[in-house]
């Protein structure tokens, strides 16, 4: 391996692959790219910056290096368990830019300008008009009406037996197959989604309708592309009952995300969503630190380098 790395090329977040799962192999760096090598010695070159979640399943050892790059391409690295469930994130954090944290806090604080950014995120996701005079708390409410019956909709289209949306990480082998392939095929969606929230600048634990949670705003975010991308495969492979449906969910999702561009999708509609809340953004502070490891050149992505 070189003691040094290597000049980098990455390209925006939007314009990336979505994700790559990686297992049991050792993931260093070497020739302007992440090199992951298996127990055989084989080694298969990933191009840098052209990804735009690593998620790192059982088994994988990664380099300092190769966390050190993944940070300075604003690649998120993503550890995951068994069926692909995330486990914990790290990447470039969302705090490259304070203005946009501010921003976005800004508009979580206030009562009006919360109730106007999950009113936008509830059309967005059920391409309809929420009905009017009802708190945040009462769309939530019919919100979670609206997904029980879309799921019993999709489990009958695809003759799939239905109890429910139950999931315990802890007790992954007593879920049954429909809850094990929509927990792994959400678990992709969040990866890709928080990719975005952080590309875009954004702090992914400030959210609108989810909140108290790490991911908060990633979950509001995902959620309004879940039932047109991932939530329909999953059910499509549940009822085909392969032999890994894991894995199956993962490539099924990959190449959806890839046919969609969902991520040249979540970057303009995350500020197209925060601008319905009707507060002006604050610009960005004239004496600003930059991100600890600057780039010569940016990626293109407002919130990974000014």
């Amino acid at each position: 391996m070189t003691d040094h790395l290597p000049d980098l090329s990455p390209i925006p977040i939007k314009e990336r692959l979505s994700l790559l799962f990686v297992e049991r192999c050792r993931v260093d760096v070497r020739d302007n790219a992440f090199v992951m090598i298996d127990k055989e010695g084989v080694r298969t070159h990933v191009p840098v910056g052209g990804i735009a979640c690593l998620m790192l399943e059982p088994g994988v050892r990664l380099s300092h290096r190769a966390a050190h790059l993944a940070a300075m391409t604003g690649t998120l690295l993503t550890w995951v368990g068994e069926g692909g469930v995330r486990l914990y994130s790290a990447g470039q954090p969302g705090g490259a830019r304070s203005d946009k944290l501010l921003y976005q806090a800004q508009l979580a604080l206030s009562e009006k300008g919360r109730l106007a950014v999950v009113r936008e995120m509830y059309r967005r996701r059920f391409q309809d008009e929420p009905p009017a005079n009802r708190s945040v708390d009462q769309l939530r409410g019919i919100e979670g009406v609206r997904v029980r019956k879309l799921y019993e909709l999709l489990a009958r289209r695809h003759g799939v037996a239905w109890k429910g949306r139950r999931y315990d990480p802890e007790e992954w082998d007593q879920s049954d197959l429909p809850n094990k392939c929509l927990s792994a095929a959400t678990a992709c969606l969040y990866g890709v989604t928080e990719a975005a929230v952080l590309a875009a600048g954004y702090a992914p634990a400030i959210g609108f309708i989810h909140h108290g949670k790490p991911l908060s705003f990633v979950y509001d975010m995902a959620d309004i592309y879940k039932f047109d991308t991932v939530v329909p495969l999953a059910f499509r492979i549940a009822a085909a009952s392969p032999a890994n449906p894991e894995r199956a969910v993962r490539q099924a999702c990959r190449d959806s995300f890839r046919e969609t561009r969902l991520l040249s999708r979540i970057i303009p509609d995350i500020e197209e969503i925060l601008a319905a809340g009707g507060e002006k953004p604050p610009e960005p502070p004239a004496d600003g630190v930059g991100p600890a490891i600057p780039n010569k050149t940016g990626l293109g992505d407002a919130g990974h380098r000014p």
